[in-house]
């Protein structure tokens, strides 16, 4: 089994990559270098965005399946021109997928974000974006939708991700748990879907390897069922740590949020803003049915995600 992984270099490709190493023959395909100094010896430093390069690379390798992870993700860009990864990108992994004889299946990541924090679809095609990147993901799908490879294919969007390997956010969020800066917002807790990596990555293989030829179920979230509540998750790691977070008034994160408002709007960046409260205190949860209905036994519990998370970082 010949695996091409694009953005292997990232936080999810990092883990697929260990993952499918040990039962396949796997290249990364991107423009960094790995996070995991251990994978260098398959990575082949290719820019999605030079349709040539992507081409060649392909053909050269001749893989049985593509896992296509590489975007931009950031939510720092004020057009569509700003995520070209994630739209002319798209374009050319699809095209150099044709130059693929033995191509099996495809796999093309998107993001819970083509639809805003609440929203419920009604449909795979149903979009309701509030970001660039958002945005930028929904051309993704749509693009996959117009030139729907010749092999099966299905398209992935990762909810909430986090454990070993991860950055920003949650890299963050255990981090401050861990100084103790942690602070639980009033009685405003919510409950989202998150999804540990390992279990993300058990999903991805299903996926991958199951039949999705069916187009009325096409795409898939990627998470862990149930939905977490965020004071219970991060009560959870305040315990390895032997402490109880403290809880603050809501009225208070508020005004923090508004200074925050007003700190970026002259370029000065700090920790709580209205847009990271609204998103801290709004419930996100998303229906994994399809998802669980190809993967339905995650490996690994959120106590042991947690314990296997820390670890890691312990270790780095």
């Amino acid at each position: 089994m010949r695996i091409i992984i694009t953005g292997a270099s990232g936080f999810i490709g990092t883990n697929v990559l260990e993952y499918f190493s040990h039962r396949a023959e796997v290249i990364n395909i991107d423009c960094v270098s790995p996070r995991n100094t251990d994978h260098l010896q398959y990575w082949k430093e290719v820019d999605i965005n030079n349709r040539e390069k992507v081409i060649e690379a392909f053909k050269a390798f001749s893989p049985d399946y593509i896992i296509h992870l590489a975007a931009r993700t950031d939510l720092d860009g004020v057009s569509l021109e700003d995520y070209a990864s994630n739209i002319e990108g798209v374009r050319n992994v699809l095209e150099a997928a044709n130059f693929c004889p033995n191509l099996k299946k495809i796999l093309i990541t998107s993001s819970m974000l083509v639809c805003r924090v609440g929203y419920q679809p009604q449909n795979q095609r149903d979009y309701c974006p509030t970001t660039w990147y958002g945005k930028s993901k929904v051309q993704t799908e749509e693009i996959v939708w117009e030139h729907q490879p010749a092999c099966d294919w299905a398209i992935l969007r990762p909810t909430s991700m986090w454990g070993p390997w991860f950055a920003v956010p949650y890299r963050n969020f255990f981090d401050m748990i861990k100084k103790r800066m942690y602070v639980h917002i009033g009685h405003k807790s919510c409950t989202k879907t998150y999804g540990f990596i390992d279990n993300a990555v058990y999903q991805i293989e299903r996926i991958l390897l199951t039949d999705t030829k069916d187009p009325k179920h096409k795409v898939f979230y990627l998470g862990d069922s149930p939905a977490t509540n965020i004071e219970d998750w991060a009560n959870e790691i305040a315990r390895e740590f032997g402490y109880r977070i403290i809880r603050i008034p809501y009225w208070l994160m508020k005004c923090a949020a508004y200074c925050g408002d007003l700190l970026g709007l002259l370029g000065v960046r700090f920790p709580m803003t209205s847009f990271r409260l609204k998103n801290m205190t709004t419930d996100n949860i998303i229906n994994l049915e399809e998802s669980y209905k190809v993967a339905p036994n995650p490996p690994v519990s959120r106590v042991d995600g947690i314990e296997k998370t820390l670890q890691w970082m312990q270790q780095n």
